[in-house]
């Protein structure tokens, strides 16, 4: 029997605001077709897998309040992202407490059928075990795609204590899930932060790491070219970006905030480079609202997304 008085979930999920103030459309196939949407939000507002600060749980719904301070258009490139590309807004994922294995079958249908409507799924974290079943939807109907990371961490972890659905793992089940290691490139690693199996398995595997200290003496420029290379593919790229990557001067409302991390413009350039040559899915994880006293990190995770999508959907070639 149900009971109207029970928890709902509400408090830690579902639409008080839609982003962008977008309309909202079901993480349905058939509704995404028929509204036209070629870029679809979705919330995992999830942090139970977090080994340090939690509060991620809280990223979808502080992005979404926080979203009303800038606007779909950027002038330079004469390019409207809600126009363009008819974002919708498709909602959280069913939280199921305390249970990844549900949370994470849930969320995977969900995006699988944003991908199967023809949107990129555009999924807003949560710890970065979001990706899970992120890369897991988006491999359901995309045959070969490559994988670009930006983080600080290499997230390869095998398990966590036996666990193997956690945010040191998203990598690892990816390639699981049928991605090719040899198209992975992971992107503003910092060399104090990650232990050695986890570097082992990217040597094993053949995944390309592109350092913070090969960043700073090469650039961007140079890096976006070396992922490229390795992570270009007809299918598309998915992009995980993991705010953790910027320097916590700039993003200190993460769960495992980062010191002489990226800029935010390097942050920028990297994502346009690599997005300009075509997405198949994309996340923004490790906001933790609870975490910064000002709306800074949360802007500039809505900021990231913002430019993946427009230079997914081609604002680079619209420049004035």
């Amino acid at each position: 029997m149900s009971d109207s008085t029970m928890w709902t979930g509400l408090l830690h999920a579902g639409l008080a605001g839609t982003w962008l103030k977008t309309p909202h459309v079901p993480p349905d196939a058939a509704q995404l077709r028929a509204h036209g949407a070629r870029a679809a939000i979705y919330g995992l507002p999830w942090d139970a897998t977090s080994i340090s600060r939690t509060g991620a749980n809280m990223g979808p719904r502080q992005m979404r309040d926080v979203s009303c301070q800038t606007t779909s258009y950027h002038a330079l490139f004469d390019f409207d992202v809600v126009a363009e590309l008819n974002l919708v807004d498709c909602g959280d994922c069913v939280i199921a407490l305390a249970n990844p294995a549900k949370t994470f079958a849930r969320a995977q249908a969900d995006i699988a059928a944003i991908v199967e409507s023809g949107a990129l799924p555009v999924v807003l974290g949560g710890d970065h075990s979001t990706t899970i079943p992120a890369v897991r939807g988006v491999k359901q109907h995309v045959a070969d795609p490559g994988f670009v990371l930006i983080d600080t961490h290499l997230d390869t972890a095998m398990d966590v204590g036996g666990e193997t659905l956690n945010h040191c793992c998203p990598v690892t089940r990816a390639v699981e899930a049928g991605f090719d290691p040899r198209k992975m490139t992971l992107i503003g690693i910092s060399g104090w932060l990650n232990p050695r199996t986890e570097l082992d398995y990217c040597r094993a595997n053949g995944i390309t790491i592109i350092w913070l200290e090969e960043i700073w003496e090469h650039g961007t420029a140079w890096a976006i070219e070396k992922a490229l290379a390795t992570s270009r593919s007809p299918d598309g790229i998915y992009l995980s970006f993991d705010i953790d990557a910027l320097d916590m001067a700039f993003a200190v409302g993460t769960c495992v905030p980062t010191p002489a991390g990226l800029t935010s413009r390097e942050a920028i350039e990297l994502v346009r480079g690599i997005a300009t040559h075509g997405l198949c899915g994309v996340d923004v994880v490790e906001i933790a609202p609870t975490l910064d006293p000002t709306i800074a990190t949360s802007q500039l995770g809505n900021r990231i997304a913002l430019e993946a999508m427009a230079f997914h959907g081609g604002a680079a070639a619209r420049r004035r």
